[in-house]
């Protein structure tokens, strides 16, 4: 009877975890779709497909759920970008545009729409600071990697800290309008300034 139980125990292991990866993935969707006002458990939820108390049982509060949500989804696009260059700088224009496009999609939106409510939130913002720190850290990391820099040369963090910076300003152009012509020409301009300044 007890190797019943145990098997029994893995599929809703798996189960679960699947469930709390749906949840994340809505949670995601529905703040870059309706921001941080509209995004409420009970929304995710029915988008996940789960009950609310499904949902509450994963993450006991919306502070939870969607400082999570961000965190797996980062932690989900530095493995892809990791996979995408397993050898490091081939080519720098494609790290540099694939470092930009990190600041163009679902994920930036979303976690624009949570740092704007943990400015106004006293309980989400030391949850935000802490998971903005660590998730810039390893974009830094990744980006360093990547590009194959030297930090310990002069200038050289600032230059990767300036490109991760110029990313995050052209994705926040790109929330209004459609920026790819123009941010196409930059990325072009800061591969070829990196070329001169990494060597």
């Amino acid at each position: 009877m007890g190797a019943v139980n145990t098997a029994d125990r893995v599929p809703k292991q798996d189960r679960s975890r699947a469930t709390r990866q749906r949840l994340l993935e809505a949670a995601v969707a529905c703040l870059a779709e309706h921001g941080w006002a509209g995004s409420t458990v009970s929304v995710v939820a029915e988008r996940a497909g789960v009950s609310r108390g499904a949902a509450q049982h994963h993450f006991p509060t919306r502070e939870d759920l969607f400082t999570a949500a961000v965190e797996y989804v980062a932690e989900e696009r530095s493995t892809a970008l990791r996979v995408l260059f397993p050898e490091g700088a081939a080519d720098r224009r494609a790290v540099v545009s694939a470092l930009v496009d990190l600041y163009t999609g679902p994920l930036f939106r979303a976690a624009l729409h949570l740092w704007v409510a943990a400015s106004n939130e006293d309980q989400l913002r030391p949850r935000v600071t802490e998971l903005e720190a660590r998730v810039g850290r390893e974009t830094h990391r990744i980006a360093v990697d990547l590009l194959g820099a030297d930090e310990s040369r002069p200038g050289v963090r600032e230059t990767v800290q300036g490109l991760l910076d110029m990313a995050r300003g052209l994705g926040l152009a790109n929330l209004l309008t459609d920026d790819a012509s123009r941010r196409d020409r930059v990325v072009t301009q800061w591969a070829a300034l990196l070329e001169e300044t990494l060597g």
